[in-house]
């Protein structure tokens, strides 16, 4: 099973002691490489080609295209949703759809040739000036999937913690910033290898990027070890918003009915008040309904950002963390011409690194109704009329909000609605007995 040929050990008086460590040495070598009797190995580098049987190729093959083919489909529904869509065409989202291009390119550029190169047992068949190109655009296209994702973990870390001054400066010009500073940055890890910092590794059949003990780390820590613990610095902060919130609100939410039954039973006893006692009654106790609502919309979106952003965190970190521990270590153990890694284990985790991009579009789509309705109807080639039911459910599920804050937390027997374009404002009628 092993291939241990060109190594006898014999034992005699005569016998070096040396020579007996050399060569028990190199038997433990070719027996520790030796995966199974289907592995090659490419001569000009010493890395590792797997030899896939024609059902082993088709399986891969199969499983392969299906991820790649979802992702672009997921990716693509985003761009569609939010160009199309009035309602999503916010700035906020302009970061899931520059998320989504990212993501694509992936798919589009970067996959297909991985499929061809594992099908081939991990033997590069395109040449060394578009092995160069081919690196270049990988690195920089999940490069920039980390990073938005990245910002986009800050950009909601603001909008929660500071509601009232960061969405005015939200814009579409603040937006295209910071795009195109993910961009950049991505860029900047791209182009080392062209200008001669570190070249990549493209002997025959081989396509690895450089493994420069300097670029590894400035690489991998700009395209994944500061983004992720930016990752893990917002979402701590969240969630320690939303629990501060939380308990806030349940500490204060006695309280707080305690004052509205007040201002509701004085309520039931004007009568023999002036109408201007009734109106400032009225007044005070739509004052207390208005914080109430205020403070109970602040706290559930604080807990879905909490939510949403550690799933992306937990997520992103089982997809890319295997394999940029290993792309950082690797060149420390097997040196910076080539890669001592196993094929198997080196492209498995490069695909659950890519799955990433597979799970984007849906992990918001599961968190965002209105992404998830578009998704529904363009998949069911229903075109028309798709930004106006969005804004009929938007307005259906503002008034079941509303009634049933007032319902449950203040019962109001009655709700006069005034339309004033296009928008309801509602007012106590306070003829009737207010009831909470």
């Amino acid at each position: 099973m092993f291939n241990t040929s060109g190594i006898e050990l014999t034992f005699n008086k005569k016998e070096d002691i040396s020579e007996v460590i050399n060569g028990t040495l190199q038997l433990l070598y070719n027996v520790l490489v030796t995966i199974s009797p289907t592995t090659m190995w490419n001569e000009s580098c010493g890395e590792q080609l797997q030899d896939f049987g024609r059902p082993e190729k088709i399986i891969i093959g199969v499983m392969l295209a299906i991820i790649t083919a979802v992702t672009v489909m997921g990716n693509t529904l985003v761009v569609i949703a939010v160009c199309v869509v009035k309602k999503l065409r916010q700035p906020s989202n302009y970061l899931l759809v520059s998320l989504a291009v990212a993501d694509l390119s992936v798919a589009i550029v970067v996959m297909p040739f991985v499929i061809v190169t594992d099908l081939t047992g991990g033997k590069w068949l395109f040449g060394e000036v578009f092995c160069n190109i081919f690196i270049g655009m990988d690195v920089m296209c999940c490069t920039a999937s980390i990073m938005t994702l990245c910002v986009i973990s800050v950009d909601r870390y603001l909008g929660i913690t500071r509601p009232l001054t960061y969405p005015a400066r939200q814009n579409g010009q603040l937006m295209a910033k910071m795009i195109l500073g993910v961009w950049l940055v991505s860029a900047s890890i791209t182009l080392p290898p062209f200008c001669g910092w570190a070249k990549n590794v493209h002997t025959a059949g081989v396509c690895l990027i450089s493994q420069d003990f300097g670029y590894t780390i400035y690489s991998t820590a700009v395209a994944f070890y500061i983004p992720m613990l930016v990752m893990l610095v917002m979402y701590y902060k969240i969630f320690k918003a939303a629990r501060k919130s939380g308990a806030k609100h349940r500490f204060t939410d006695l309280a707080r009915r305690e004052r509205l039954e007040t201002v509701a039973n004085d309520a039931l006893r004007m009568h023999g008040l002036k109408p201007p006692g009734v109106a400032e009654e009225c007044a005070a106790l739509s004052r207390l309904l208005s914080r109430e609502r205020r403070n109970i919309s602040i706290f559930k979106r604080e807990q879905k950002a909490a939510t949403t952003l550690g799933v992306i965190v937990g997520v992103f970190a089982v997809c890319w963390l295997p394999f940029f521990i290993l792309s950082t270590a690797r060149p420390f153990i097997c040196g910076v011409e080539c890669s001592c890694v196993p094929i198997w284990l080196e492209r498995t985790l490069l695909w659950l690194g890519y799955a990433n991009s597979l799970m984007n579009p849906f992990i918001y789509a599961f968190f965002n109704r209105d992404l998830r309705s578009t998704y529904r109807d363009l998949l069911r080639c229903r075109y028309r009329n798709i930004n106006r039911r969005l804004s009929a459910v938007g307005v259906h599920e503002a008034l079941k909000v509303h009634s049933n804050l007032f319902l449950t937390g203040a019962s109001v027997s009655q709700l006069s609605t005034q339309s004033r374009g296009g928008i309801n404002f509602y007012q106590f009628n306070c003829s009737d007995n207010i009831m909470i």
